[in-house]
This record gives C-alpha cells, sequence and structure tokens, in this order.
C-alpha cells in the first residue's frame, strides 16, 4: 500500500447539474504507477473513462482507460480533468495543455462558464452496411461511415432516441469492419429538432470496450462535426446526445481541428488507497 493515497475526483461533464452529462473519473499523480494498477482503478471505479494526470513542467501527460482497457482518446475525461485542475490546482490558469496519445490537446476558459476543448478531426469515409451493423440495430435503412469509429446516420432524431441495440450483435463489428486499437464505437446520429433544440443528435456505443452505451462522447464529436459541418453548411453547432443522462455540447469545425464547448459540475472527490 501507498504511504500517501491518490486524489481522486468525478466530475460530471458536457452538464451543469449533478447526475446529467458523463461522469469521468480524474486520478492525479506524481508519476506513472504500474500500467495494472491504472487499469484496475478503472475496472473498480466502473466509469466508462478514468484518466490519469501527470504534471510536466508547462503541461500535463494524461492518459485514459475504460474498465477493460487504455485508449487513444478520450473527450469528456480531458475536460473532465481540466475542469479539475481549474478548480483546484491552476485557478489562475486560462488554459492547459495535456501531451496523450492523440497528440498536444488544449483546453480553455470561454465565456458563461463553458470550456473550450481543442481536439483533432476525424472525418469518416463511405463504407458497407456492415451485417452486424444491420442486426444489432434493427433497422433497415440508414447511411454508414468509417473512421476511429463507425458513423451511422439515420433518417430523423426519434430513430435515434428509440434505438435499442442487441450489443452481443454489435461486439463482432470490430473485426467485420477491419477496426484496430482502440476503434472500438458506433456513433448514430440525426439531423436536430425543434424539439431537441440543436443542429444534431446522437448516441454512442462500444459494448467491445466494456461501454454498453456512453452517457455523452467527446471523441464522437471528433467524426460528428465535419459531417455535418460539410452537410449543414455551416462551422458553429450545437449537438446533443440522447443517453438517458443526457448532455450539451457546443461544435465548431475548425479544418484538421475541432472545438467542443461543454460545461461540468464536480460531484465527488476523494483517496484512493492502493
Amino acid at each position: 500500500m501507498r504511504e500517501r493515497p491518490l486524489k481522486y475526483y468525478v466530475a460530471d461533464v458536457f452538464t451543469d447539474r449533478p447526475f446529467g452529462g458523463n461522469p469521468a473519473g480524474v486520478c492525479l499523480l506524481e508519476d506513472w504507477p504500474d500500467d495494472g494498477l491504472m487499469q484496475s482503478i478503472a475496472a473498480e471505479n466502473n466509469l466508462s473513462e478514468t484518466a490519469f494526470l501527470v504534471r510536466r513542467e508547462d503541461r500535463y501527460s494524461l492518459r485514459w482507460f475504460t474498465p477493460e482497457l487504455e485508449i487513444d482518446l478520450c473527450g469528456h475525461a480531458t475536460m473532465g480533468s481540466a475542469f479539475v485542475l481549474f478548480e483546484y490546482l491552476e485557478r489562475d490558469a486560462a488554459e492547459l495543455r495535456f501531451e496523450t496519445r492523440s497528440g498536444v490537446l488544449t483546453v480553455a476558459k470561454g465565456e458563461d462558464g463553458l470550456l473550450w476543448m481543442d481536439l483533432p478531426s476525424r472525418p469518416g469515409a463511405p463504407a458497407p452496411n456492415f451485417p452486424c451493423l444491420r442486426g444489432a440495430l434493427g433497422i433497415a435503412r440508414f447511411d454508414t461511415y468509417k473512421s476511429a469509429d463507425i458513423l451511422v446516420v439515420l433518417e430523423n432524431e426519434d430513430e435515434v432516441g428509440n434505438l435499442a441495440p442487441d450489443f452481443a450483435k454489435l461486439k463482432p463489428l470490430k473485426d467485420e469492419a477491419g477496426m484496430s486499437g482502440d476503434d472500438f464505437g458506433v456513433i448514430v446520429t440525426a439531423r436536430g429538432s425543434e424539439t431537441s433544440g440543436c443542429d444534431f443528435v446522437s448516441r454512442f456505443f462500444a459494448p467491445g470496450a466494456g461501454i454498453n452505451e456512453d452517457p455523452v462522447t467527446g471523441r464522437a464529436h471528433c467524426v460528428l462535426i465535419p459531417y455535418w459541418a460539410k452537410r449543414l453548411g455551416k462551422a458553429s453547432m450545437t449537438a446533443r446526445q440522447l443517453s438517458r443522462r443526457g448532455g450539451r455540447l457546443w461544435c465548431e469545425d475548425a479544418g484538421e481541428r475541432v472545438r467542443i464547448g461543454g460545461k461540468a459540475k464536480l460531484y465527488l472527490t476523494g483517496e484512493i488507497w492502493v
């Protein structure tokens, strides 16, 4: 057991209220422990992602773990990490920089309590409607695009909201689509309406990573933003993720990068003794 505990926080991200958005675990470290320990902590927390951070001069090294594996990009846990740092350790900072497997990511303070995250753009290319997708979603008509995750475009937001996937049938998609690494997710989207009050809506499923449905997914919007910016002919948009917890995102297409705005709410502070 360590002589000193690890500082641990949970922030609800892409929401301004507790129990909304996507809860992110944030673990502050002085140095990197064994990878197996971080994976065990993430499994014990059982959140979609737990972020681990180590301070490196003018930036932080940042890694993300689902309950089952380490991944290359996570949006909500990056914003959750920045929120915790702004609240507790970096109160005078206007922007934070993170070294990650996906390059240097930044989160900056904006107006009206928004945090703005800068991530890589991941536009999708047209792909076939893979057989396991048709079986898992139970929908005959949709368009498919392949990026780091699979993007499925439906006809309207009601189809997105009412979707009840067969997660067992989704698990073979990674092999069927020839995906590798942490490319494990299925994004389902449609144009927004007056009901949702936004430009587009989505949901995100990743049973292959131990996450049947992710409440609100920053990395998915690396794919969604370039798609909807081109289709709608606008660079600035708003979005909602139609999970049970729900979440709201402000989106900007910036060519090779995307900017994602959101709010966060602290839920928990604690200590991990391992």
